[in-house]
C-alpha cells in the first residue's frame, strides 16, 4: 500500500536590498491568498521574518510537486511586491535586529518559557508527514525509524550560516534546536501512553508549553494519525523537499513491513545516538558519521547508501525509486545546500542570498 503524505516548509523572508530578515510575514499573507493545494495552508511561525506552507495530503510525487511548486511560486510573489525576498534556508545567512514574535497567545508562552534561549530562534525546517494507520502503530514506527534520523539530518543539511558568521555546522539549526529540552532523537517507546506521559511530563515541568510542542526530530502527529519527521532543514529546492518526502514516506512504509514480520527496532544507546547525531549536523554528508545502531564511525555517504538500499523496495512499488536515484545523483554532484551556500560565500555572503532565493523558486529545480 502507497502510504498518503504531505510536507510541511518554513521560508524565511529578508529584505530584498539588504538581505537581512525582514518582519513582514502579515503583509505577505494578507497577499498570497489561498494554497494550491486542496487542504493545504499558508501561515505566521513563531518570528515575523517566518512564514510556513503546509501542502495537503498527497498520493503521488506529481502531486506533491505541484502544490509545493505552486506554495513557493505564490509566497515568492507575495514577497517580492513588497520589496522581499523569500529564502528556503535553515537559519539567516545576514544578521539583523531581533525579530518581533508573531501574534497569538501561544507563542508568547513559548517566548516566556525559554526567554533568551528562543529570543532570536529563526530557523526554518522542511517536516514530511506519513499517513500511519494509527497511533499504536505511528509510536512503533518511530523506534524503527530514530536510526536513520542522522542520515536525514546530514542529507537535509541547509544552515552553514549563523547570522554573519560561518559556524562550522553543516546543519546550525539542529545545533541550535539541541539547546531546548527534549530535542534530538526521540526516546524509544513501549506504547502510546509512554509517548504521551513522557510529553506530559515534559509539559508539567514547565519545558514544553503543551502536548503539541516538543522538540523532537520525530513525533507523532498532533492533529491527523501521522509520524512527522523533522530532520531536514528547510529545503534548498523542491527537488530537496521531494527528496526528503520520498526517503522519509519511504521509511515509515519499509517500518511498517518490519513491524508486519515480527521484527523490533534496534536498541540503540542514547550516547551514541547523540554523537551520531552530532556528527551529521557538523559534517553533513561530508566526512565521516556514526552509525547508531553499530556504534562506529562510517562514512556519511556510505550511511546514505545504506538507507537507500534499506528502502529500495518501499521506494520501488512507490515508483519514486528512478526518481530518487536521479535525485541523489544530483546531490553527489552538487552537494548539500550546505555545500552549494559555501561555494557561493566564495563571492560574499549577498551572492549566497542571491543564491538561495533563486534556488528557492522552482525555475531554479534540476
Amino acid at each position: 500500500m502507497v502510504r498518503t503524505f504531505g510536507v510541511e516548509e518554513e521560508f524565511l523572508l529578508v529584505d530584498g536590498v539588504t538581505g537581512e530578515p525582514a518582519p513582514e510575514v502579515e503583509k505577505v499573507l494578507a497577499d498570497v491568498g489561498p494554497h494550491p493545494g486542496d487542504g493545504g495552508t499558508f501561515s505566521a511561525e513563531l518570528f515575523q521574518t517566518q512564514v510556513e506552507a503546509a501542502s495537503g495530503v498527497c498520493t503521488t510525487l506529481p502531486e506533491l510537486r505541484d502544490q509545493l511548486t505552486g506554495a513557493r511560486t505564490r509566497l515568492a510573489e507575495a514577497a517580492h511586491a513588497h520589496g522581499l525576498r523569500l529564502l528556503s534556508v535553515g537559519t539567516p545567512v545576514l544578521p539583523g535586529s531581533t525579530p518581533p514574535v508573531s501574534e497569538g497567545d501561544r507563542y508568547a508562552d513559548i517566548v516566556q518559557t525559554h526567554r533568551a534561549t528562543i529570543s532570536d530562534y529563526q530557523c526554518c525546517g522542511c517536516h514530511v508527514h506519513v499517513g500511519v494507520p494509527d497511533r499504536d502503530t505511528g509510536v512503533a514506527v518511530l523506534n524503527h525509524v530514530r536510526p536513520w534520523l542522522p542520515t536525514l539530518v546530514a542529507l537535509g543539511a541547509n544552515s552553514p550560516y549563523d547570522r554573519g558568521r560561518d559556524s562550522g555546522y553543516a546543519s546550525w539549526r539542529v545545533a541550535e534546536q539541541l539547546r531546548f529540552p527534549g530535542a534530538g532523537l526521540p526516546p524509544h517507546f513501549a506504547d502510546p501512553s509512554d509517548y504521551d506521559e513522557t510529553v506530559a511530563r515534559l509539559v508539567e515541568g514547565g519545558v514544553l508549553v503543551d502536548t503539541a510542542m516538543t522538540f523532537w526530530l520525530a513525533r507523532l502527529g498532533v492533529r491527523t494519525p501521522t509520524v512527522e519527521i523533522r530532520a531536514a532543514d528547510a529545503s534548498a529546492t523542491v527537488d530537496d523537499a521531494l527528496l526528503q518526502a520520498m526517503l522519509t514516506r519511504a521509511l515509515v512504509a519499509t517500518s511498517l513491513t518490519e513491524l508486519a514480520a515480527g521484527r523490533e527496532a534496534p536498541d540503540l544507546p542514547e550516547p551514541v545516538a547523540t554523537a551520531a547525531l552530532f556528527n551529521a549536523a557538523r559534517n553533513g554528508l561530508t566526512g565521516a558519521g556514526i552509525c547508531p545502531a553499530e556504534g562506529h564511525e562510517v562514512a556519511a555517504t556510505e550511511l546514505l547508501d545504506r538507507l537507500l538500499r534499506h528502502v529500495s523496495d518501499t521506494l520501488e512499488e512507490s515508483g519514486d525509486l528512478g526518481e530518487t536515484r536521479r535525485l541523489l545523483e544530483w546531490i553527489s554532484r552538487t552537494g548539500t545546500g550546505t555545500d552549494r551556500q559555501r561555494r557561493a560565500a566564495g563571492r560574499g555572503a549577498k551572492a549566497v542570498v542571491e543564491m538561495l532565493a533563486a534556488q528557492t523558486t522552482p525555475s531554479a529545480d534540476t
